[in-house]
């Protein structure tokens, strides 16, 4: 993996926080969107998707899934009987075949026990964030927030700023992790350093085209950025 490592400081540690996606990054959700994706459809008596259908669909919130997966000429007719169907469906759902990537729980165990501030900022309703994060991540992440009311999503980087607001922690000393181009331009627009993964929802030459800088196509590869990112600083 070709790396750029940027100092940001004097500080011996080039990042204090962490950053995270949630789903295709640190959660593999597909299966479970896929299904209240469906149960949506059904319900509205649309045809299902596929799953690699739902996949080029997510990233930008709930709505914007609704909206992708429902046929142009009945969209407006049908949005909001979907969007509430699938809310529905994915609040009791949302556990059925989700699990973390492989790797990702040692990753943010070793984060803790170095002293890394961690916190996940989804584009995904923020009920289901917090439910996934109490469930999977609540001794390991700090803080977690989904899309609410009054702050821009990703890519703008509002959500961001205010997760890491409440780390303490300026921009300049976290590192964003991600797995979309909404990641890549969220991380642009926040003025952060990222690392994209390549095992999520986006294939490697897109994220590329995109222009991801530094990728990562495993665990393994993450964890020796940031412990490069701070060897480099020490140094």
């Amino acid at each position: 993996m070709e790396t750029e490592y940027i100092a940001l400081g004097k500080e011996k540690r080039t990042y204090d926080a962490v950053v995270f996606d949630l789903d295709g990054t640190l959660l593999d959700t597909l299966d479970d969107l896929t299904a209240s994706a469906n149960a949506a459809a059904a319900f509205c008596g649309v045809p299902a998707h596929t799953r690699d259908e739902i996949r080029s669909y997510v990233g930008n919130g709930i709505r914007k899934l609704i909206e992708r997966m429902l046929p142009e000429e009945r969209r407006d007719e049908l949005f909001d009987m979907a969007y509430t169907r699938f809310r529905e469906h994915y609040a009791d759902h949302c556990m059925d075949a989700t699990e973390p990537y492989p790797g990702i729980i040692s990753l943010l165990d070793w984060l803790k026990k170095s002293g890394y501030r961690t916190a996940i900022v989804s584009n995904k309703a923020d009920f289901a964030v917090k439910k996934l994060h109490q469930v999977y991540f609540h001794d390991l992440i700090d803080l977690a927030a989904g899309e609410q009311e009054g702050i821009q999503k990703k890519p703008e980087p509002d959500m961001v700023y205010h997760i890491l607001e409440q780390l303490q922690i300026p921009a300049d000393r976290a590192l964003y992790v991600g797995d979309s181009d909404v990641d890549i331009r969220t991380a642009a627009n926040a003025g952060m350093d990222a690392v994209i993964v390549t095992w999520g929802f986006r294939e490697k030459d897109f994220l590329q085209r995109q222009g991801a800088r530094v990728l990562a196509d495993n665990v393994t590869q993450l964890r020796q950025f940031i412990q490069g990112a701070d060897e480099k600083q020490k140094n």
